[in-house]
């Protein structure tokens, strides 16, 4: 199983595509690291993200709780605070850092609000890789501003040896954002097909099953059936800045398991709220494709991706060949 905890929702940054820096929680009404720690242990993945998650004071203490549940911890951040992005690699050298860069320097600085963002996100992950920290990387999320920058990046982080994730806009309760859309869909799928076919000739198969991710945001930009079935509540879960527990952050309003601050974990987990809100991700229909829901998929349909990566492979099918 697999969690994304949410430690605030506020944020230095004012991007264009999410409004949740302008929903910012109260700092001292945020979760705190005595409620992280009724977690259950034994989890694969923690994503640590927010908001930014480096405004919070007591990030260290929530990361070195976090540790002792899972197998491998990433926090996700626009990069800005490159002194204390050191400072706690320097004391968990085993975590994982993802950076967001919205694109090449202007418009990355005009999506993210942030002066010079980009400066400082390229500072931050050149400084992480002189540390030595192995898990280190940046993503885009895409957009019809961004979307041309989308294959530059790619190449960038791959001659740094950086990991690279991409994402799309979304609509949900979490972005606070119902107005997100594609001038130019065919466009932009094409651009995600194009990014999947590069991946393809590497010789990472890691690269390849990144390839089918990007193959997945081409269908979705697309406005196509969702890939692999979402079981977001059941493989994996989110946790917010006040100890709700949901199913994800994709929907158009919060469905709550239940409340860290008040239950057990496991209280939550076989509840009848927790039932409800199953079903209803059974019943939903906005075929997200977020890389938080669909890795563990991937991992729990392994073989459907595989189909797919021998087929191109052999160039039997496909955008790659065409």
């Amino acid at each position: 199983m697999e969690a994304c905890i949410i430690v605030t929702y506020r944020c230095n940054a004012k991007c264009h595509m999410c409004n949740t820096w302008f929903h910012p929680t109260e700092q001292d009404k945020e979760i705190s690291p005595e409620v992280i720690a009724k977690l259950p242990s034994g989890l694969k993945f923690i994503n640590i993200t927010g908001g930014e998650p480096f405004l919070r004071k007591d990030l260290a203490q929530i990361i070195e709780v976090a540790l002792n549940k899972t197998e491998r911890l990433v926090i996700s951040t626009n990069g800005y605070y490159t002194s204390e992005i050191l400072s706690l690699a320097k004391r968990f050298p085993q975590i994982g850092v993802r950076i967001s860069i919205e694109g090449l320097p202007e418009a990355n600085d005009r999506l993210r609000g942030i002066p010079n963002g980009f400066d400082h996100g390229l500072r931050s992950l050149l400084e992480l890789r002189a540390l030595g920290i192995k898990d280190i990387g940046f993503g885009i999320t895409v957009s019809d501003i961004n979307v041309k920058d989308m294959i530059e990046l790619y190449r960038l982080a791959d001659s740094m040896e950086l990991e690279f994730a991409t994402a799309s806009t979304h609509n949900s309760f979490y972005f606070h954002k119902y107005d997100n859309s594609f001038k130019d869909p065919e466009m932009i799928a094409k651009e995600f097909e194009r990014l999947s076919c590069e991946l393809l000739k590497t010789n990472r198969p890691k690269n390849w099953f990144r390839a089918y991710f990007n193959y997945g945001m081409a269908n979705y930009v697309r406005g196509g059936k969702r890939l692999l079935p979402c079981e977001v509540g059941t493989d994996m879960f989110f946790v917010d800045p006040y100890g709700k527990v949901l199913p994800c952050n994709g929907m158009d309003t919060e469905a709550v398991m239940g409340d860290l601050t008040k239950q057990s974990f496991e209280e939550i987990w076989s509840s009848e709220d927790a039932r409800r809100v199953r079903e209803a991700v059974k019943s939903c229909e906005k075929n997200c494709w977020m890389i938080g829901s669909v890795a563990p998929a991937m991992k729990k349909n392994i073989m459907t991706p595989i189909r797919w990566i021998i087929k191109q492979k052999l160039g039997r099918k496909q955008h790659c060949h065409e």
